[in-house]
């Protein structure tokens, strides 16, 4: 009788007018009101730009990293150029490596007062930042290789550690920000254009502090070279002080990469500041912040069987690999294949200025277009951009005008692949309401993908130079050299560029269906 009653009375209130509903619910307390549950808040405008700010620390000093790396060991310390590949493909892997296991010990923390995420990124800081300056010292001016390998190995792989420590809770703190997908996309659009400005900050400041010595380096070399033509200098005093100048200048280059990263480590502090008092983690739908309470490898397991999240990461996988193996060979291919060392660091300002100023523009394609759509936009014009590039390498207007183009197109590949990362995961809970606090896997298991991406970049690109004859420190390469580094920066990129939007074709979540999902997943909630 009272459930028949129950049913009368409901219907009854379906019947009624909805602006009568909201006049009654003026007088009801927040809670009660009946459209309390039917709307997600969105998040505050304080709290999205200090979830944005958030982020810097991981683009400041991952620019600076993909940049400058190469170029440090091979021609500031000197390294042979297959042991500087290990480094750099070791280093990257076992970064890769950490994210699924920091992933999985993150799902396993309790909740303590200041969230279960943020502890995470607060207690990693100050390893962090000890670990990237050391990154960047060399404790000697000459060390042997065995004490220089070690040394550069060590402190890259502690740093990575750390900065995984900090960056996998911060990507899954996105979704528990509050709100709903749109006010988690608003926020996604503010921390792609705070990381696209520590991109630019990050290659700026350590590009102007550094860039100076290096271009005094290609002026002392292009001197040489021209010497060597004129057998009537090569015993001339000009040509002795050329040889010493390029002695000091070495001194000063590597306390240059010292005094960038002390600049870079102080901004990664204020950022992660900035981050702890602005943001407070909000519990999410079928979330509970709470242990996981699955095993580790069953998680993995069943997020990496679920069909959209494996063509997102493919995808990204080879798009991110793409890009990054043009950016991560820019230094050398600007110094030695186009004669542009003397410009590098101002080229590499206004690719990243592009690649800033570009977000809004792709966020508002993305709210017109849909996400797919976009991304197919902002992909394409990359591949044309490098091979100008190339074509025409000496040509410094047309350089600068493909790199404005270039930078844009990363914009859109950061922005738009991470707005897609909440829509499967929400796909995923709707699909396994029952398999609760899986985000942090989902997102580790991402950034592995990424990661592994760039430790196959590094490695083979600086392999490759080994296996053609790059020289450390030297003025002049053969021509091996030179057309490894043409191929490594347009026509190896292209090739991967076109194999990730091809699997993009089938990624199945368009604007309808990801409309769909926040229904199901808010009836499910």
């Amino acid at each position: 009788m009272l459930a028949q009653l129950r049913t009368a009375l409901l219907e009854e209130w379906l019947r009624i007018p909805q602006r009568h509903i909201n006049g009654l619910n003026k007088y009801a307390p927040k809670s009660k009101r009946w459209w309390a549950h039917q709307k997600s808040p969105g998040i505050p405008l304080v709290r999205r730009i200090s979830y944005g700010i958030g982020g810097m620390p991981y683009q400041l000093t991952q620019s600076a990293k993909i940049l400058f790396t190469q170029i440090f060991l091979l021609d500031v310390v000197q390294m042979d150029a297959f042991y500087a590949s290990l480094i750099l493909f070791m280093g990257r892997a076992w970064d890769a490596i950490t994210d699924p296991i920091i992933g999985y010990m993150v799902s396993k923390s309790r909740r303590t007062r200041i969230g279960k995420l943020i502890p995470w990124i607060v207690f990693s800081l100050p390893f962090a930042i000890v670990s990237y300056i050391m990154m960047w010292v060399m404790p000697q001016d000459s060390m042997s290789l065995a004490f220089s390998f070690s040394w550069f190995f060590i402190w890259t792989c502690l740093f990575n550690l750390f900065l995984t420590c900090h960056h996998v809770p911060y990507s899954a703190l996105n979704m528990f920000l509050g709100g709903d997908q749109k006010a988690r996309d608003s926020a996604t659009a503010y921390r792609m254009v705070m990381e696209m400005f520590g991109l630019l900050a990050g290659a700026t400041i350590h590009g102007q502090i550094v860039g100076v010595y290096h271009a005094k380096k290609a002026r002392t070399c292009s001197q040489l070279n021209y010497s060597d033509t004129s057998p009537v200098n090569l015993s001339s005093p000009a040509l002795h002080n050329l040889t010493s100048s390029l002695t000091d200048n070495l001194q000063d280059t590597r306390r240059a990469y010292t005094v960038a990263a002390l600049v870079l480590a102080s901004l990664y502090f204020l950022c992660c500041l900035v981050l702890f008092l602005g943001v407070k983690e909000q519990l999410a739908p079928l979330s509970t912040l709470d242990r996981i309470q699955m095993p580790y490898l069953t998680g993995v397991k069943m997020v990496m069987r679920h069909t959209p999240y494996i063509r997102l990461i493919f995808s990204f996988l080879f798009s991110s690999l793409a890009f990054q193996m043009s950016m991560g060979n820019i230094s050398l291919f600007c110094t030695y294949a186009t004669g542009l060392g003397s410009y590098l660091q101002h080229i590499i300002l206004i690719l990243m200025v592009a690649n800033t100023l570009s977000i809004p523009l792709w966020q508002i394609l993305l709210g017109r277009l849909g996400k797919k759509t976009t991304l197919y936009i902002g992909l394409s014009v990359f591949a044309p951009a490098v091979a100008v590039n190339v074509c025409f390498h000496d040509n410094l207007p047309v350089f600068i005008f493909m790199s404005i183009i270039m930078g844009s197109s990363i914009g859109a590949l950061l922005l738009i692949h991470w707005s897609m990362l909440p829509d499967v995961v929400d796909d995923f809970k709707v699909k396994n309401p029952s398999s609760k606090d899986l985000e942090p896997v989902f997102y580790s298991c991402f950034v592995f993908f990424i990661k592994f991406g760039g430790a196959l970049s590094n490695g083979i690109s600086t392999l490759v130079l080994h296996c053609t004859g790059f020289k450390p420190g030297a003025c002049q390469h053969p021509p091996a050299v030179i057309m490894a580094l043409q191929v490594l920066f347009a026509p190896v990129p292209i090739a991967l560029l076109l194999t990730g939007m091809l699997i993009q074709c089938f990624y199945p979540i368009n604007e309808k269906k990801r409309q769909q999902i926040q229904r199901d997943l808010y009836k499910a909630a």
